[in-house]
């Protein structure tokens, strides 16, 4: 794709991301890797549901400006982005939003790691919860560290929830499984008492995921 494509594709996840209410107004920030210096990310203060190509702006490895067209500057989380791509080369593109029900479960401080679909288990693995941390500070980047190595995805106290891939539609697709485990998990629980499967099944389900070779961190694979 030539860096113009990736904008507009930018632009068309943030569509997604507003319509489908994972954020409101100005809400949530997405990035995408150009190589070891160069980053595209969405701007602050804007909604990522009305977005153009000209409202992304370009940062290097640092988070400093490289370009930005005049009245646009780069999310205050981008230190967040940088740590994630620090410490995982393999990552793309990250994705951050504040999903209703995946962010429900984060204030209520609860990790979705209840296996109870087949889906979520071979393509997330389970969803850890990053302790609370001052937005725009190096306390969100230090909150998830320790879960980079073993996941694709994290939800953050009190907060929203984080997820990053291969590439930025991989990234979104990731989002959306969690909000959707999220959803599934709020709504059985209204009903009654989830079922999850049983350590058998889940390893059965692992073994899919080993033999699929799927791109990104899993607890299956590297846990």
């Amino acid at each position: 794709m030539t860096e113009f494509e990736i904008k507009q594709l930018m632009c068309d996840i943030g569509r997604r991301v507003y319509d489908r209410k994972m954020v409101a107004a100005n809400d949530g920030n997405f990035s995408v890797k150009l190589n070891d210096n160069e980053f595209l990310c969405t701007p602050t203060g804007v909604s990522k549901g009305f977005m153009t190509p000209d409202f992304i702006c370009k940062v290097d490895a640092k988070g400093n400006v490289l370009e930005a067209n005049e009245g646009f500057r780069p999310s205050s989380e981008i230190k967040m982005h940088m740590r994630i791509y620090e410490k995982r080369p393999d990552v793309k593109a990250i994705v951050h939003a504040h999903p209703i029900y995946a962010t429900a479960f984060a204030i209520c401080g609860m990790p979705l790691t209840d296996p109870i679909m087949p889906e979520a288990v071979i393509n997330l693995g389970g969803v850890p919860l990053a302790k609370y941390a001052t937005p725009s500070t190096m306390e969100v980047p230090d909150s998830i560290e320790e879960f980079l190595p073993y996941y694709d995805q994290v939800m953050l106290e009190n907060h929203g929830a984080l997820a990053w891939g291969s590439d930025l539609l991989n990234a979104y697709h990731k989002l959306e499984s969690l909000e959707f485990y999220a959803e599934l998990m709020y709504k059985s629980r209204m009903i009654g008492s989830p079922r999850s499967l049983t350590d058998e099944q889940v390893e059965k389900l692992y073994e899919i995921r080993r033999k699929m070779n799927l791109p990104g961190k899993h607890i299956a694979v590297d846990k």
